[in-house]
């Protein structure tokens, strides 16, 4: 199931990536313009929001899409299926040129991320999941391989992963209750990534973040075995009238690891 929308997210996520690349190795980043929220924009965001969002208005045109650089418009609150895009997740590393930025796109049905796609263009991976048909890493080698969290529950051993751009208090705090030693800091939803691939334990993000942030990652950490709940423990739903998920979240590999 699925399989249509998974292979044009697949194949658009590609090539929106590579539109990032050649701007990314050309330009110096004097481009970059900032939003009222004072998160960046650059020519490499729109150029690939509107590679992704041409291709699923022609693919899907039935369905809606919410993505970070396109107006919003509350009519996708009436359609069952929503594409759920960031374009360019994590502007901020892109601007720092230390290639920790993806493509990310989902598909929400009734509120719950079915489909995920996450590419990464400096390295070429492509991480994907579709709802009950397991999580993958494609490489540029060709090879595929399942992804499935790990199995550590041992809270002296926690490998956790968290932002690099957006620190908090309450992690800083966790990190010093259980003397986690084994800490990477990174950009976009590599975290969660690395979380489905079994790199990491634990992803915990107390700041507010928005839905096309979370939306594909979330679905393909759940697809390779971890749990994605927000901060209360509730479920994490897309395609709302506000997109802002102000609640945090938390990406883990057991349930015994949902430490406070």
């Amino acid at each position: 199931m699925w399989e249509k929308e998974l292979e044009v997210c697949k194949e658009t996520a590609i090539r929106a990536g590579k539109a990032i690349m050649e701007i990314y190795e050309s330009d110096d980043g004097s481009e970059v313009t900032y939003k009222a929220d004072e998160s960046p924009l650059t020519k490499a965001d729109r150029a690939s929001n509107a590679i992704i969002v041409k291709e699923l208005k022609e693919k899907f045109p039935e369905y809606a899409i919410l993505s970070e650089e396109e107006k919003d418009d509350h009519a996708r609150l009436a359609n069952v299926f929503c594409f759920v895009v960031d374009p360019l997740d994590g502007t901020k590393e892109y601007v720092k040129r230390n290639g920790q930025f993806t493509v990310n796109i989902a598909l929400a049905k009734d509120h719950k991320s079915i489909m995920g796609v996450i590419y990464v263009p400096v390295t070429g991976e492509l991480y994907y999941a579709s709802e009950g048909n397991g999580a993958y890493l494609s490489t540029p080698d060709g090879k595929t391989q399942k992804l499935q969290v790990s199995e550590n529950t041992d809270h002296t051993k926690l490998r956790a992963v968290m932002s690099s751009s957006h620190g908090a208090p309450e992690m800083e705090e966790l990190i010093e209750k259980y003397q986690i030693k084994e800490l990477v800091r990174i950009g976009s939803s590599l975290k969660g990534c690395m979380v489905a691939k079994g790199d990491a334990d634990i992803y915990f993000r107390h700041n507010p973040t928005m839905e096309w942030d979370t939306a594909a990652m979330q679905c393909i950490v759940e697809e390779a075995g971890g749990i994605f709940r927000q901060m209360d423990d509730t479920e994490m739903r897309y395609n709302r009238e506000n997109s802002l998920n102000d609640k945090g979240f938390y990406a883990i590999n057991r349930e015994e690891n949902r430490i406070r």
